[in-house]
């Protein structure tokens, strides 16, 4: 049964001390779905001690690696998306197969943020997923949801925000490795009645949320790095100051 109004109703009532039985009788529905719901709401909040996962710095408190936390949610808010299991939840991020680097990074930032279990890979045509399970993954990025991220407001909770503050320059990575690239430009100009080939590096980060280019904005205008949109999707970093800082903090992909 798959009833949200339902299901909170329930909830409701078994914080009030309402029997199970009970509850099943008053909403008129199985005895074990209520009992299943209840169930699920403590594995949400992790109140099953007798299952072992690595502590989460939202519920418990424990260190937080801010540099990880803030690469990772780059990454995700890029290319990362989390699957609700029956007992658990999974992130994964979807990493092109021509960067092995950026996987490791990747499966490294979610071994200090979540020290445990090892990352999968789990491979795919033209790219590979690094994957890990945990039930705290609503708890770190709560900006999980369904349907796609540009369809939904996309907003960094306070301490999300005290966190990006601390390490701005870790989120500005993790959103050019997932949906960003280095590359290089070109362009003519006349010169003495001749025209001539330039090329330049630059960066670009391409995204259909504009909660995510937004918050990518913020936070490139606060590390003085100059910036334009080339299309309405579609950041350029190309002024020989601003690329030289994102040499210096981000670097290319690997």
């Amino acid at each position: 049964m798959n009833d949200p109004d339902l299901r909170r109703q329930a909830l409701a009532l078994l914080q009030s001390g309402i029997s199970n039985r009970e509850v099943a009788h008053r909403l008129h529905v199985p005895r074990g779905t209520v009992g299943y719901w209840l169930h699920m709401e403590r594995f949400r909040h992790g109140e099953l001690p007798a299952r072992r996962t690595a502590p989460c710095f939202r519920c418990h408190d424990v260190y937080v690696d801010s540099q990880a936390y803030a690469y990772l949610l780059g990454l995700y808010l890029g290319d990362g998306h989390i699957v609700t299991h029956p007992r658990s939840y999974s992130i994964a991020i979807s990493c092109a197969d021509a960067w092995p680097g950026l996987m490791q990074e990747c499966a490294d930032a979610m071994t200090r943020l979540l020290p445990g279990s090892t990352p999968n890979f789990v491979r795919r045509q033209g790219c590979t997923d690094v994957k890990r399970y945990s039930q705290h993954w609503p708890c770190l990025f709560p900006q999980h949801g369904p349907g796609r991220k540009h369809t939904r407001p996309i907003v960094l909770e306070s301490w999300q925000r005290d966190i990006v503050r601390a390490e701005p320059w870790a989120l500005v990575r993790g959103l050019i490795h997932s949906d960003g690239c280095r590359n290089m430009n070109w362009t003519t100009r006349m010169v003495a009645g001749e025209r001539k080939r330039y090329e330049y590096p630059r960066y670009l980060f391409a995204n259909e949320s504009t909660d995510i280019m937004r918050i990518l904005t913020t936070t490139l205008d606060e590390l003085g790095v100059e910036w334009k949109f080339a299309r309405p999707n579609l950041l350029s970093v190309a002024r020989r100051v601003s690329v030289a800082l994102m040499d210096e903090h981000v670097g290319p992909k690997y």
